[in-house]
């Protein structure tokens, strides 16, 4: 029996591939947008690099919600922020 390859995602601030497992998912619905470090919560996901720069600049570049497919408010845009910088550590 042959290994199963690693799924691969895209950082949408940086565009740089990595496994799945080192990237942080945020998930994307009508409800809002959360940060799933489990990647099973429902809707749309974007996937970022654990690292702050990455994170800086998927805000300051729109790419998070583009990626997301919605606009992010002012506030949630904060409350996500302080999500993130929770799960970086």
């Amino acid at each position: 029996m042959g290994l199963q390859a690693e799924p691969e995602r895209t950082c949408v601030a940086c565009r740089g591939r990595a496994p799945r497992r080192e990237l942080l998912r945020l998930a994307g619905s009508a409800a809002g947008v959360v940060v799933d470090p489990a990647g099973r919560e429902p809707g749309r996901g974007a996937y970022l690099h654990r690292d702050p720069a990455c994170v800086e600049a998927a805000f300051r570049k729109g790419s998070l919600a583009r990626a997301l497919k919605r606009g992010l408010t002012p506030e949630e845009a904060a409350r996500l922020r302080i999500h993130i910088g929770r799960e970086l550590g």
